[in-house]
């Protein structure tokens, strides 16, 4: 198991992102692979890939895998995240929010649209995280996410956007106490931006409500498969708040309950 030190929660606290190294072993990571094969193969029903923008390429998402993917069950509910969710915590249970899959396929130019998290989930707290894993080698030319260093704190709701022509949803609902996200892409100077390159295994860890995005991925010899899964902590409850994604919601929870049930498992406890 990955220690966790008080160095790494002292650069989450501070940076709101940062990366673990050799979280997941080979065992693991070939379970994974052979897990994001067959999803592409045969999607799961929550499927949401996206059009290629210069039609090269495949960008393939999808999320709650591990709801009928028992390779992905195995890992969000056995494997070392919720172990490494409660060290950062310091919470007396974790509960498996979702996990989700992104794969750039060689010379898929599609960007990940800069955004936070949250905005898009039907959960509040401040004990939520997001452990994203490498299954190939991640530098910026192949999309390697980055963060705006600090911007966890801003406490600025962005308006949930679609990341692109996608065959899975459509537009979200407009909340009215969100805002706009500002042109990062074109401001880039004005903001701390930080990324680092990854090898399988390696883990981008992040707050949910820390700005990020990726770029495309423009190798035309690697893959870029990312597969994040995310874990809450004792302080987070259901929220039925307008504009969050409807294929995260839960016909079984009122606003302000105990996410704890067969959707939101228990994973870990102390």
């Amino acid at each position: 198991m990955y220690e966790v030190s008080n160095r790494d929660v002292s650069r989450l606290n501070e940076d709101g992102a940062l990366p673990l190294r050799g979280v997941i072993d080979e065992s693991w990571l070939e379970i994974l692979r052979a897990s994001v094969e067959s999803d592409i193969s045969d999607p799961g029903p929550w499927c949401h890939g996206y059009v290629p923008d210069n039609g090269i390429g495949q960008f393939h998402g999808n999320v709650r895998l591990w709801e009928t993917n028992e390779g992905m069950n195995r890992f969000c509910l056995e494997g070392p995240l919720p172990d490494l969710a409660a060290q950062f915590f310091e919470s007396k249970k974790i509960n498996l929010f979702y996990d989700q899959l992104f794969v750039k396929e060689p010379g898929t130019e599609n960007r990940t649209r800069w955004h936070n998290d949250l905005p898009y989930w039907p959960v509040r707290g401040g004990q939520i995280m997001s452990f994203w894993v490498a299954l190939d080698p991640v530098t910026v030319d192949s999309g390697a996410l980055e963060f705006v260093r600090g911007s966890h704190k801003w406490d600025i709701w962005y308006q949930p956007e679609t990341f692109g022509k996608t065959t899975g949803h459509g537009e979200y609902e407009r909340n009215p106490t969100y805002v706009d996200i500002p042109d990062i892409e074109s401001l880039r100077s004005e903001y701390d931006i930080i990324s680092w390159d990854l090898e399988p295994g390696d883990v981008y860890a992040f707050h949910a409500m820390t700005v990020h995005g990726a770029g495309g991925n423009q190798r035309t010899d690697v893959r870029r498969r990312g597969y994040t899964v995310r874990y809450t902590g004792d302080d987070a409850v259901y929220d039925t708040r307008v504009g969050t994604n409807k294929n995260l919601r839960s016909a079984d929870h009122d606003d302000g309950d105990q996410l704890d049930s067969a959707r939101f498992p228990i994973v870990w406890s102390a």
